[in-house]
């Protein structure tokens, strides 16, 4: 069974998985890989419903693993993945409010996030509003790293 990290940008998946395990799988970057093109690239190209179907077909085959997972953050708008998700005993919402995950998104200069980039600071707190039930929906363990440090966290889910 996969352990599936999930949550908003700058909740620190990536972070989390590879302390977890350095070999981790990052589904963003299996999903670019695939198609071949960034992910910005592609939805801007084929649209959201394209790029939602391979995503799920991803989710799908990573959660017959055994290995950490980081998810990217709109894994769970698709009703067919948070369905999928549902199956998986193992995942783990990494929760934390919206000014903190807002403040380490605009800081990580090395990692501009489209969503980031084209919603102002309004727009990108609905979609996290609306996001947030559904982590909380297919979560099977919520953790709030709002106060942890990537060491405290990981040394909780170990």
């Amino acid at each position: 069974m996969a352990k599936v990290l999930l949550g908003f940008m700058g909740a620190g998946k990536s972070t989390i998985a590879r302390g977890l395990d350095p070999d981790y799988l990052d589904m963003d970057a299996l999903l670019e890989e695939r198609l071949g093109i960034s992910i910005a690239n592609f939805f801007a190209e084929k649209g959201e419903a394209a790029f939602r179907q391979i995503e799920s077909d991803i989710l799908s085959d990573l959660l017959k693993t055994d290995r950490v997972v980081s998810t990217g953050g709109g894994v769970v708008v698709s009703q067919r993945n948070r369905d999928l998700l549902k199956q998986n005993p193992d995942n783990i919402y990494l929760k934390a409010d919206f000014d903190t995950l807002y403040q380490r998104i605009a800081a990580d200069k090395d990692n501009q996030r489209p969503l980031f980039l084209n919603n102002s600071k309004e727009e990108l707190r609905e979609i996290f509003q609306e996001r947030q039930a559904w982590y909380e929906e297919v979560a099977s363990r919520v953790l709030d790293v709002t106060k942890l440090s990537p060491e405290e966290i990981i040394e909780e889910l170990r």
